[in-house]
């Protein structure tokens, strides 16, 4: 048999008080009084009693926020997401997570399912779909995006200085004495992204700084995907040229998973015969046997930042949008070193 849900009717015979008291405490509204709250509240915990999604949904909200990324297989996502959580501890927001899998329509549908489901909010990590898919969300639902570039009077942003970064790790490599210096971007295709996705800005911010420092003519870019198995073949392109590098940039820290994998395969390591840097700081990076060199873009605080955004825009709609842009910082660890130095 299934047992039937409480209800607010039920908390409020459990209490003595009214539904329209309990209504209250449920909203931390004026004019319910300290025993009032102590009782109604002791009601809810006995009673096991859990607010409605949807009966809040016609009231206005359902206190649920969807948060949409594109690949669950990327750790730096787990950073982003433990910081979207940080600042709704002690509210009764709940984040319900999807994964679009790096497809257009696959966010086009969940982000549709989510609006249906009465969400108060989204934040979208690195969304592959068009502005204009963007601003038609963001006209429906207060929206914020992480991790693009473009800006939009409908919906706030939350990115790092990608440009900068890359700039970093290049200067980086150039002090160590390298000159060839390979990078893997991520490809793409789509002219209007291209303006927009973190990972061209990388692959711009890497060829100015090599043109900055006189290497325009030891420019190499391998275009793959930011996963590991992208990282692996980029450096399999690498490893086969005739001049092989000897520092490579990874654009993300999961493809410089791969470039370890096709670097051990080829008997080889980091940075006894090429240097390696990554780009995110995650987890593992610092793990002792890996110690990536990396940019730290601050996953957790972009997260943060998004969250603030979020809630702000909820309760205003109307509010001028806002672009948050982070610095980056290079964290120099193991796997970089000047040429040749033994590993």
């Amino acid at each position: 048999m299934v047992a039937r849900r409480i209800t607010i009717v039920d908390v409020a015979r459990h209490a003595g008080v009214s539904t329209t008291a309990v209504s209250k405490v449920l909203r931390n509204a004026y004019g319910a009084s300290p025993a009032m709250q102590t009782k109604v509240r002791a009601a809810i915990e006995e009673l096991g009693y859990r607010p409605s999604a949807a009966a809040r949904g016609l009231r206005g909200r359902t206190y649920t926020i969807g948060v949409l990324l594109p690949d669950l297989g990327n750790p730096f996502f787990a950073d982003i997401l433990a910081g979207i959580g940080e600042p709704l501890g002690g509210t009764d927001y709940q984040v319900l997570m999807a994964s679009s899998c790096n497809s257009q329509a696959g966010e086009a549908r969940l982000t549709e399912a989510m609006i249906d489901r009465n969400m108060d909010g989204l934040i979208l990590i690195a969304p592959v779909s068009s502005r204009r898919h963007l601003q038609n969300v963001a006209r429906t639902v207060p929206t914020v995006v992480v991790g693009r570039h473009g800006h939009s009077p409908d919906y706030d942003t939350v990115a790092d200085d990608d440009f900068t970064g890359a700039g970093l790790v290049v200067d980086h490599l150039v002090g160590l004495g390298h000159r060839h210096i390979a990078h893997i971007e991520h490809r793409e295709t789509d002219p209007e992204r291209l303006r927009e996705m973190p990972n061209a800005r990388r692959a711009d911010g890497y060829r100015h700084a090599m043109q900055v420092h006189g290497l325009a003519d030891h420019i190499d870019v391998a275009a793959t995907t930011y996963t590991r198995e992208g990282g692996y073949t980029g450096a399999r392109q690498l490893l086969s040229r005739e001049q092989r590098p000897t520092a490579i940039f990874a654009g993300a820290d999961i493809v410089a998973m791969g470039v370890f994998d096709a670097l051990t395969e080829a008997g080889l390591s980091a940075p006894g015969d090429i240097s390696l840097a990554g780009y995110d700081d995650t987890a593992f990076a610092s793990f002792g046997p890996i110690s990536l060199t990396t940019v730290d873009q601050a996953g957790h605080q972009m997260g943060a930042d998004a969250t603030r955004l979020l809630l702000g825009r909820i309760e205003d709609r109307s509010r001028p949008t806002a672009q948050v842009r982070l610095s980056p910082t290079l964290v120099t660890r193991r796997t970089t070193a000047a040429p040749g130095t033994p590993g």
